[in-house]
């Protein structure tokens, strides 16, 4: 967890100090140091946001392309009272959240359902033959940086093909960025799957992925 709530304050974690996790309100404990990025730990074992995993730098690096106020939002189902904590939440209520480790589809689905609007942002170096499976791509231009695919299971990682919401592979992960055209300085949006029709796959350069969900202009960008 990136922040902690210290005097009614969203707070990053330094060393030696103590705050409260803005779910369940228990304190939280600062970790910092050489091996791990910073972060709060609760004091006692709990397991208030079943969602919650350990943050890698490829995650805290994509969420700090972000405002503050937009980082780690606490959003509650006022039927249920179920709470969850999104990565990022922009001012026109868009989630997106960044998966660098594995998931089921069962907790892939509930994510979906409780955000309703979101966007996935995948790591897709975690695995070194993501990429090397993606270069294999069949694909038919329909038009500008939008492509039809054949096959996407052989090209791109399976657990996410059957994803209700957009998801968009980053395949460059932590790495310094590579020469100008290798495609890895892009993302490339898998649209939902619809009956009967081909399977869509977008590209955007990871500035305009920014600017536009800054903007409010994502879902735009996405569908042109």
């Amino acid at each position: 967890m990136k922040f902690a709530i210290i005097n009614g304050i969203k707070t990053e974690a330094t060393k030696g100090a103590k705050g409260i996790c803005p779910i369940c309100n228990s304190e939280l404990i600062a970790k910092c140091g050489d091996r791990k990025i910073n972060h709060w730990s609760h004091k006692a074992i709990r397991n208030c946001d079943p969602w919650w995993e350990p943050e890698s730098e490829w995650h805290r690096s994509w969420k700090n392309n972000f405002s503050q106020d937009w980082q780690e939002v606490l959003l509650l189902d006022k039927n249920t009272n179920e709470k969850h904590i999104a990565d990022i939440r922009t001012k026109n209520g868009l989630v997106i959240e960044f998966q660098h480790s594995p998931i089921s589809s069962q907790e892939r689905l509930s994510r979906e359902k409780f955000y309703m609007t979101m966007f996935w942002v995948v790591d897709g170096s975690r695995l070194k033959k993501d990429y090397s499976r993606f270069l294999k791509i069949q694909f038919r231009r329909i038009g500008p940086r939008i492509f039809s695919i054949d096959a996407p299971e052989v090209c791109l990682p399976v657990a996410w093909l059957d994803s209700s919401v957009n998801v968009m592979f980053d395949f460059k992960g932590n790495e310094p960025l590579p020469d100008r055209k290798d495609i890895r300085n892009d993302l490339f949006c898998l649209i939902p799957k619809k009956e009967g029709k081909p399977r869509i796959l977008v590209q955007l350069s990871r500035q305009d992925f920014i600017k536009t969900a800054i903007s409010g202009q994502l879902l735009s960008a996405i569908k042109q």
